[in-house]
């Protein structure tokens, strides 16, 4: 109908939506204004295939409803869109068999590339899909053909939350861990021991308690520490909602922050500005590493092979810390 109504072949219409068209303005403008007239939406899928492609990239998640996941997903939303690309979303939930079968359903949708943030499914897993697919991950180093990998300096986050803590005078620094088989988790506790002992205070296990990386962990790890009576100034959070949990379990038994404790969490999502005090915490630039994900994609597909420089991560002071008493 379009092509009707311009005047001009269905084929040229087709090469004016892909850009491929060399023809006059006075035809471009007829096709521009028969669209407009009735209403024509191009399907980007049926562009896509006459192209080789569908035009949509897979990305594989861990939790959709996580604030953390959420702005990541957002940034790669905003890059993809603007290239006229469509992400599909799945959660893995931290297990490798779940990553594996959302990867085997993305690619049953034909998707041109695949974006990974962190997960556990093993190395040689995405190198083998990169051997057919475009491959972005992140939270890992890994080298392979066909992909690309991106990692944020976790310890050094972890080193510099602590390391203001001490330097406001604390010496009893509480850590509230997170899944001890996530690589974030293990290289924030390598952080937490190495600005420890940059101070010259020991590691004491007994400071360190396990998490999720969810609020109710983070209460249920600070009601653990309370109970067993060890002394501490000061907690340190592994993520932010785990810091939201201690909170509420602090102020439940009369703890008040940072008159009485020091809390200070690690990502900065958005939640973190807004929690009474507001809080201290690492500055993960989540969103833009997911926009950077996107771009080294749209780079990959165009048959680039990007360079990706991560941001380093940088301490956010707030009012939920204050030098330790006496």
């Amino acid at each position: 109908m379009v092509a009707e109504h311009a005047g001009v072949s269905p084929s040229t219409v087709s090469r004016i939506l892909n850009g491929t068209a060399v023809v006059s303005d006075e035809k471009r403008a007829a096709v521009d204004h028969a669209i407009a007239k009735l209403g024509f939406v191009p399907n980007p899928v049926a562009r896509g295939l006459a192209g080789g492609r569908t035009l949509s990239v897979g990305v594989v998640s861990q939790a959709i409803d996580s604030p953390f996941y959420g702005a990541a997903l957002r940034g790669i939303e905003m890059e993809l869109d603007a290239a006229g690309y469509s992400p599909l979303f799945m959660s893995g939930h931290w297990h490798a068999a779940e990553e594996a079968r959302c990867i085997d359903v993305l690619r049953s949708r034909r998707v041109d590339g695949l974006i990974v943030l962190t997960g556990r499914l093993a190395d040689n897993a995405l190198r083998s899909v990169a051997r057919s697919l475009p491959v972005v991950v992140t939270g890992r180093s890994l080298k392979a053909a066909n992909l690309l990998s991106m990692d944020f300096d976790n310890r050094e986050g972890a080193r510099q939350a602590v390391q203001h803590l001490t330097g406001l005078g604390h010496r009893r620094i509480a850590f509230i861990s997170g899944d001890a088989e996530h690589p974030d988790a293990v290289e924030r506790l390598n952080g937490y021991r190495l600005a420890l002992e940059d101070a010259q205070l020991p590691f004491d296990p007994a400071l360190v308690l396990p998490g999720d990386f969810t609020e109710h962990s983070g209460l249920l790890a600070i009601e653990r520490l309370l109970a067993s009576r060890a002394r501490f100034s000061a907690v340190f959070a592994a993520n932010d909602q785990m810091a939201f949990g201690a909170a509420l379990g602090l102020y439940r038994r009369g703890k008040r922050i940072p008159d009485d404790v020091s809390v200070v969490g690690f990502d900065d999502v958005a939640g973190s500005l807004y929690m009474v005090p507001p809080l201290t915490t690492v500055h993960n630039p989540i969103q833009e590493i997911g926009q950077l994900s996107a771009r080294a994609m749209l780079g990959m597909l165009a048959g680039e092979r990007p360079a990706v420089e991560v941001p380093a991560p940088r301490l956010v002071v707030r009012e939920s810390t204050r030098p330790a008493a006496g």
